[in-house]
């Protein structure tokens, strides 16, 4: 499967370079797409009464009057509605000349009973809110419950965003081409799309060389190679150690359940940092995992300076005392020969919040560790309110600025999930199941995450890994799941993992 994802300027550009490399034109892919959606069309509903084309005054609605002649030709009742004609000498006019079905204006649209709509009205680079006719007969479209089939997306989704401006509809199919773009992966256009296909247009790959996308569906394809898998003269330290830092006595669960996430993505050893005071609580519940007293930032210090794990979890169940925020100021700044990673989650983000300035000069001084935040929208928004109060702003934009600003990679977490690193790259993740919503399942994924990155998985590539492979294990287990359940799910998922055809 194909990763990379576009943005409509991109996807204008790989337009471009494929029309000059040809051998297609721009009449060209504007057949090969209306052909794409027409098959699409008859093999899902071909059993419709009627089809009621939708057509914009752009190259989407040049789309919809192939779809028009198409289906016209293969028997089926066509109405045509613009919205305007095309510009004249356009690919979209030549498409609307070869049509044979004379277009109706737009204003008097009413969806047939028993039809299908192809909104063909506008694309992934729409810019500005839908309104007037346009938008009045998107209302139409939705009180009458017709089915809807989009070409490029929902007219009113943003490409870049996944915002919707003004108005869009609920597809049940959304036809684009030669890659996704933001808005098919990013709410609330991906509620709107329904079934995504992906048609091949003739644009060649080797586009993407001159056009080098940044943004990617987050599947192990993106990440595969760089999974760490254990050599057969292995131990468990060269398996990475990890260190998770332990609350209080009546607030240690989350810790312990980012501990066992640790283990179970194949951490050869972790420990279990614990304040005295809740050493008992700890041990009543561990096996397999270490544990190790440590109540001032001085002793937590000295077992990194003993072990230098690769990758430790602050935050979980930490708490919000000054001397905690203190303790987690020390180890942004400490030196990377002694901490190879930290992931800072939960409470750490609170401290974080309240003492931003202070973290970033830390973060911004040279062999400190590499770091990867986890922020949900709450937490996102009180470490960086600046960039949430941007409406012009996406989920994808606001997690690389987060990520430029804090030299680290950022987890911004939800149903879609948006993986940044500070060099640019982004992801987003697609397969998150709404089970996930509960309490203790980001602890779990913070845990998958250190135990990835101490085993030597970069950064960008282990927060990938780890947000992938706690979607699925969500997906697989379904409805009742509680976080307690998560690490035991990923055995299986890993075993795939190492077998995965390439591609995936």
């Amino acid at each position: 499967m194909s990763h990379e994802i576009l943005t409509p300027t991109e996807m204008g550009e790989a337009d471009r370079l494929a029309i000059a490399a040809g051998p297609f034109d721009g009449m060209g892919l504007m057949r090969r797409a209306g052909a794409a959606v027409a098959a699409a069309v008859l093999e899902r509903f071909g059993g419709a009464e009627a089809a009621d084309i939708l057509c914009g005054p752009g190259n989407n609605g040049g789309d919809g009057y192939v779809v028009a002649r198409l289906l016209h030709e293969a028997g089926v009742p066509v109405r045509v509605w613009s919205l305007g004609a095309p510009r004249q000498g356009s690919d979209a006019a030549i498409a609307a000349a070869e049509c044979p079905v004379t277009p109706k204006p737009l204003s008097d649209f009413a969806p047939a009973p028993a039809s299908v709509v192809v909104d063909a009205l506008f694309g992934a680079g729409l810019s500005k809110a839908l309104d007037g006719d346009a938008a009045a007969a998107i209302e139409r479209c939705s009180r009458a419950g017709a089915p809807v089939v989009a070409v490029d997306l929902p007219s009113g989704v943003s490409g870049a965003s996944g915002k919707v401006l003004g108005a869009a509809p609920r597809a049940t199919m959304t036809v684009t081409f030669f890659r996704r773009k933001p808005g098919h992966l990013l709410y609330p256009g991906r509620a709107l799309c329904g079934e995504t296909i992906v048609a091949d247009i003739g644009i060649g790959a080797a586009v993407l060389e001159t056009i080098r996308p940044a943004c990617f569906q987050n599947v192990p394809a993106l990440w595969r190679e760089r999974f760490p898998r254990p050599g057969a003269a292995s131990h468990k330290y060269a398996r990475g150690h990890v260190g998770v830092l332990s609350g209080g006595p009546t607030s240690t669960g989350a810790a312990r359940l980012s501990a066992m996430a640790a283990a179970r993505a194949g951490a050869g050893a972790v420990t279990l940092l614990s304040p005295g005071g809740a050493l008992q609580v700890n041990a009543a519940h561990l096996t397999s995992i270490m544990l190790r007293r440590a109540d001032t930032a001085g002793e937590i210090a000295q077992w990194l300076d003993e072990r230098r794990p690769g990758a430790l979890v602050a935050g979980p169940g930490l708490g919000l005392q000054d001397e905690v925020g203190d303790m987690l100021l020390s180890l942004a700044g400490i030196d990377g020969g002694e901490l190879g990673n930290v992931v800072f989650d939960a409470d750490a983000l609170t401290h974080l919040s309240r003492r931003r300035e202070e973290f970033l000069a830390a973060f911004q001084m040279p062999g400190t560790p590499q770091r990867v935040l986890t922020p949900h929208e709450g937490e996102f928004a009180r470490v960086f309110p600046e960039l949430l109060a941007d409406d012009g702003l996406s989920k994808l934009d606001r997690a690389r600025r987060a990520a430029a600003l804090t030299g680290g990679t950022v987890i911004l977490k939800g149903p879609d999930t948006v993986i940044a690193g500070p060099d640019g790259r982004a992801a987003i993740n697609a397969n998150a199941a709404p089970w996930l919503a509960t309490a203790g399942s980001g602890d779990v994924l913070a845990g998958i995450c250190a135990g990835l990155l101490a085993q030597g998985m970069p950064p960008f590539e282990a927060a990938c890994a780890a947000a992938w492979l706690h979607g699925e294990a969500g997906s697989r287990f379904g409805p009742g799941l509680i976080a307690e359940d998560l690490p035991g799910l990923l055995p299986p998922i890993l075993r795939e993992i190492s077998d995965l055809p390439e591609g995936r």
